[in-house]
């Protein structure tokens, strides 16, 4: 009884090897695929975005990521001032800019 369990052991030893590579391929061809549909696009819009806040001036029109459309009146290292209504201005941090609008686009509204 002994010799047919070391037996039966042996034979199953060199299969599971052969298992766990497979596996191992199946974790890296899981995490090429979670890179290249997650993380790469992700990094792309950061970019884009520290792009966009980067060339920001004054006289731009600005959505923000609350809602607020307006015009920037004034840049500074890390902080915006936006009119949002005539002598109404409003200081936002430059991260907070949504999307920079076409000229011209709040005063068609």
């Amino acid at each position: 009884m002994s010799l047919s369990t070391n037996f039966v052991l042996a034979q199953a030893a060199p299969g599971a090897a052969g298992g766990s590579l497979s596996m191992l391929i199946m974790m890296i061809v899981l995490f090429g695929l979670m890179y290249f549909m997650m993380i790469r696009p992700q990094m792309k819009r950061q970019k884009e975005h520290r792009q966009l806040v980067s060339s920001l001036a004054k006289g731009d029109e600005v959505v923000t990521n609350g809602g607020i459309a307006g015009r920037v009146d004034d840049v500074g290292e890390t902080f915006i001032t936006v009119e949002i209504a005539p002598n109404v201005k409003i200081k936002l941090q430059k991260s907070a800019v949504q999307q920079v609008l076409p000229k011209g686009t709040l005063k068609s509204s």
